[in-house]
């Protein structure tokens, strides 16, 4: 909890405290969402909707924006921070404020199921591939570094151990056997044993990269393209058998009922949706979840042979027992490494 409210402070010290709410020609949104589309929002989107809403109404919006880790994001929205609108990495962090809570509404049955964008696990290494990687197997040779964030905050590092876990249980069924669990479980430990850094976040751990650590780094593909758009040497593959990413974003009943923006926050959401903001997402990375902006930019986002979704895994409530539990498969694996 201490580290929660620590992060909390922190988020009011990047935006700073505002009180638009009280000015009639003004009104104020809080937004709490994970680090990477940090740029999506505040280069297109946010400065789109300020026209839209002027335009439509007369009135100015102002953002207050707070960009951690997802995990962490999460957290301090549970701890106190208002956010109005929580605009988030994995489907678990935000059912951790529908069950406290904080959001009384069903955000599922929302448009796109209650998701903005999608993106893959992929797998960035250096120019020329010197290490000559192709897939998961090429993470676990004896000569390879490997850069993910920690599953302990980072929703982005939960999105790459399941890209893992589930590959190795694809692997079994390309050889005709049926799910592999005992493989699976081989390729996430051997993978594991090469990692050399675990940062906090998905984007820390992209500048760790950067800075020249490692060999490969896991990434989301939206990650690796924002790089390649901003004229960065940048090269990934899409491994065979990858997990398809939903990212989740909902309205916060509890803060919009305190701050009395309801209709402002329900209006950025449905532009969220929008096929203008859903071509913005597209162009910094995202996979649009709007079925006429995806088929649209299909020629940037090739669709890999063997995509699973978080369902192949039995869906995130049994994720989060049986890999990430105190129990489960990812903690027991780094255990058994420490040991050995």
């Amino acid at each position: 909890m201490k580290k929660c409210l620590i992060a909390w402070v922190a988020a009011l010290v990047v935006f700073g405290c505002q009180d638009g709410a009280s000015k009639t020609d003004t009104v104020t949104l809080t937004l709490g969402a994970y680090t990477v589309p940090k740029e999506a929002y505040q280069k297109a989107i946010i400065p789109a909707f300020k026209k839209l809403w002027r335009e439509r109404t007369g009135q100015e919006v102002e953002f207050a924006e707070s960009y951690i880790a997802s995990g962490a994001q999460s957290r301090a929205i549970l701890a106190g921070f208002e956010a109005d609108i929580a605009a988030l990495s994995l489907e678990h962090d935000v059912e951790r404020l529908r069950e406290a809570g904080l959001i009384t509404h069903d955000w599922k049955t929302g448009e796109h199921g209650g998701f903005i964008t999608e993106s893959l696990v992929v797998i960035a290494h250096r120019p020329g591939n010197p290490k000559g990687i192709s897939d998961w197997e090429s993470l676990t040779g004896p000569e390879i570094d490997v850069i993910y964030p920690s599953p302990k905050t980072s929703g982005g590092a939960m999105w790459f151990v399941n890209a893992i876990y589930g590959a190795g249980l694809k692997k079994g069924e390309s050889r005709g056997q049926g799910t592999d669990p005992g493989y699976a479980r081989s390729l996430l430990k051997r993978i594991q044993s090469r990692v050399r850094v675990m940062d906090s976040s998905g984007r820390a751990s992209v500048t760790t990269f950067e800075n020249g650590i490692g060999d490969a780094l896991l990434t989301y593909e939206n990650e690796a393209l924002l790089r390649q758009k901003q004229g960065r040497d940048f090269p990934f593959i899409i491994p065979g058998a990858t997990i398809l990413i939903e990212n989740p974003i909902a309205l916060i009943d509890k803060n919009l009922e305190k701050h009395g923006n309801r209709a402002v926050a329900e209006a950025f959401l449905k532009f969220l949706h929008s096929a203008e903001a859903q071509r913005h997402f597209a162009e910094f990375g995202f996979r649009p979840v709007d079925t006429a902006v995806k088929a649209e930019f299909e020629a940037k986002y090739p669709v890999p042979d063997q995509l699973f979704n978080i369902q192949y895994l039995g869906g995130w409530t049994r994720v989060s027992e049986e890999i990430y539990g105190e129990n489960g498969i990812w903690p027991i694996i780094v255990q058994e490494i420490a040991n050995e």
